[in-house]
């Protein structure tokens, strides 16, 4: 499919894969989609930055680079920042169009239905696009396709006058009649409301003359706006100015407080310098208010992705809702958007889309982009030129390629060139693949895995998404007859554990495929050295083990499926079975009991495991640590030698010496890990036993 893409300063029309479609998300196929100059004209001056005057506009960035610059060194940040820039950016947040297919956990949208949709993330210039289901509203009759594509600023707009809040016979100033500000002056003169319209646009403010306009007022002829407006709301000022022009500029933030009425409201839709005089807003009381895009729900990912909707009683208009009611004031006619279309482009044309808002004086309104109506393969093959020189290497499929198969898989299997072949990629983003494939000469991409099961040259898959999926895409690549490597955890219920262990019961007596799971610390140089030292021991091992696991927010996804215990410290319990080389005897945990909401009982966590070699080791896994103490460390100590780890930089002996394995990055064995795999799929060998694997599922699930 064609999907709209920022690259350097350029829009240009990409092939990308069709988005793969969830449980939550219907799949759409776009007719139309609205360009909202103000949002994505910014993100195209963004790109046309030089890289230093990105960075330095952004201290906070400088601050990450700094901090990374400390941990992996500065070769490796430079090339990141340089990768981050020259990335391609998707645009657009605003379609109109027909589903296709639909997740299993949506009930009130059926394939067939004309829909729009809405998100930035979600809903772009793309001739497909996956969306979730509170963020699509299925049309009502007699709408132009073209107009309901606007469905994401319409939005906006409406939130903006609910904001406000304002009753009938009150005024309002709408600051700015761009798109978002002409809507709003229909918005609230349907409302019964007297609008005052403030621009510097002689053409914006004769529209928003004719959407009805009680008065207009023309910054650019020097009018002493705060005056007109007091005057014309009989010296006491406006009930409310919603602000939705864009300016860096702090004057008009002031200005707007000065129209205010005592007790009055200015509501921030667009954006405008943030440095505020406390004596503007003081004396009279005036609230500044935040009006956040489509409404309640925005930026809520158990809202958003997850389908979990406000109860309507308590949460009259959240942002599907306010999607709904504006496509249904389109559709009665109450709108009119026909006065602010400038053109409709092709999305093969949509560099020239952007070029004309940019040199098309009056600036263009609305500009809409249109589609191809056929349906297109969810696959794309580029022409195969290998990068390597021996056929003995394995060709791999990676299903899921977010930041670690980005940072750390793909650059270590492209290392090991010699070994591996990266062949085909899998995963919901075909722009983030699409970006990759590009960089390394990958031949094959698609969003369905189905599409490269029946490859037969593919020898290993490698599963690296979302923890929640890997028990049922392991189970199936296995009962498939294919090899895998499933990124830690292997999979997050006990159900999911005894259908993987039945597979191979059931398979003992033929050749079952290879399975691995991703315990890449074990393989660590450092690990590999203390675990020569410790094989020969008399007694058994007291192991303390500390992973400063750092605060994550409690909306993160790492928090659900089984939480960070069974997709992180599951990497230390397959440690502690290897360094002891036994089986679990008994297990045993406390977690904190916090007294806020901040910190969670779940990642903070102490654990006692008991080998039956007698060994006793003790993790401790938090996130109620700074952020200035190393991330782990560990301590072994056995007849009457002690082994100290420091975050897999250096270790040390007491009693006892280590060779000098000191490094400047943490090396966690995740390049030695792949050299071991490559052996293991020649010789047949599993690097980890299944038992072993097994195990450590079993400990994690138990603990959750």
């Amino acid at each position: 499919m064609l999907q709209a893409i920022i690259k350097k300063g350029q829009v240009f029309a990409d092939e990308i894969p069709v988005p793969y479609c969830d449980d939550n998300f219907v799949l759409i196929q776009v007719l139309f989609s609205a360009v909202s100059p103000g949002t994505e004209l910014t993100s195209l001056r963004e790109t046309r930055k030089s890289l230093i005057t990105n960075t330095l506009e952004q201290p906070d960035k400088i601050i990450k680079y700094i901090k990374k610059i400390k941990t992996d060194g500065i070769i490796k940040t430079l090339n990141e920042i340089k990768e981050f820039n020259n990335i391609r950016i998707p645009i657009g947040y605003s379609v109109a169009g027909r589903v296709i297919a639909k997740g299993k956990n949506i009930k009130n949208i059926s394939v067939g239905d004309l829909v729009a949709a809405a998100g930035g993330g979600y809903a772009y210039h793309a001739e497909f696009v996956a969306v979730p289901q509170n963020l699509v509203v299925k049309l009502p009759p007699n709408i132009d396709l073209k107009f309901a594509s606007t469905v994401a600023i319409g939005s906006i707009a409406l939130h903006g006058t609910r904001r406000a809040n304002l009753k009938l016979g009150e005024f309002a100033v709408v600051y700015g009649v761009g798109l978002i500000g002409l809507i709003t002056v229909q918005l609230l003169k349907l409302s019964g409301i007297r609008v005052i319209a403030i621009d510097i646009d002689a053409h914006r403010l004769s529209l928003a003359k004719e959407y009805g306009a009680d008065l207009i007022i023309d910054k650019s002829i020097n009018e002493d706006a705060i005056e007109k407006v007091i005057n014309f709301t009989d010296g006491r000022g406006a009930d409310a100015v919603i602000f939705t022009a864009s300016t860096t500029d702090n004057y008009p933030l002031s200005e707007s407080f000065k129209m205010s009425r005592r007790k009055g409201k200015v509501v921030l839709v667009g954006v405008v310098g943030m440095e505020i005089n406390r004596e503007d807003m003081y004396d009279k009381e005036v609230d500044l208010l935040i009006s956040t895009s489509y409404g309640p729900g925005r930026y809520d990912k158990s809202y958003e992705e997850d389908g979990i909707d406000y109860p309507y009683a308590y949460v009259r208009w959240t942002e599907n809702r306010n999607m709904a009611e504006y496509c249904r004031l389109l559709s009665n006619g109450y709108l009119d958007l026909s006065k602010l279309l400038y053109k409709i482009f092709p999305i093969e044309k949509v560099n020239d889309a952007y070029e004309e808002i940019n040199n098309v004086k009056p600036k263009p309104l609305l500009i809409v982009i249109s589609y191809r109506s056929e349906i297109i393969s969810k696959t794309i093959e580029f022409p195969k030129k290998s990068l390597f020189k021996t056929n003995s290497k394995v060709k791999v499929a990676i299903v899921g390629v977010g930041s670690f198969a980005k940072n750390v898989l793909i650059p270590n299997l492209i290392k090991l060139r010699d070994k591996f072949e990266i062949v085909a990629l899998v995963d919901k983003n075909g722009l983030r693949i699409k970006e990759i494939a590009s960089k390394y000469n990958i031949s094959l991409i698609t969003s369905e895995i189905d599409e490269i099961l029946i490859k037969s040259e593919i020898d290993l898959y490698f599963i690296t998404t979302r923890h929640n999926s890997h028990g049922n895409l392991t189970l199936k690549l296995l009962n498939a007859g294919k090899n895998v490597f499933v990124e830690k955890p292997l999979c997050t219920t006990k159900g999911e554990l005894e259908e993987i262990k039945k597979f191979f019961i059931k398979n003992k007596d033929k050749k079952p495929p290879f399975l691995m799971v991703g315990y890449n610390r074990r393989f660590s140089k450092y690990i590999q050295e203390i675990k020569e030292i410790t094989k020969n021991r008399i007694n058994p091992m007291m192991i303390y083990y500390r992973m400063n696991a750092g605060y994550i927010p409690a909306d993160s996804w790492v928090h659900k499926d089984g939480g960070r215990i069974v997709g992180e410290a599951c990497h230390i319990i397959d440690l502690m079975n290897f360094l002891t080389g036994a089986k679990i005897y008994s297990l045993s945990y406390e977690r904190i009991s916090p007294r806020t909401e901040h910190y969670f009982s779940d990642d903070n966590c102490s654990l006692t495991l008991k080998y039956t070699d007698g060994s006793v080791c003790i993790i401790n896994y938090f996130a109620v640590g700074s952020s200035k103490l190393n991330k782990e460390y560990m301590e072994i100590h056995f007849d009457g030698k002690s082994l100290i780890l420091d975050d897999y930089k250096k270790a040390y002996g007491y009693g006892v010496k280590l060779k000098n394995l000191n490094s400047k990055q943490s090396d966690k064995g995740h390049l030695d890990e792949l050299m071991i795999v490559y052996e293991a799929l020649k010789t047949g060998v599993y690097p980890i036993e299944l038992w072993d694997l097994f195990q450590t599922s079993e400990i994690t699930l138990n603990i959750i």
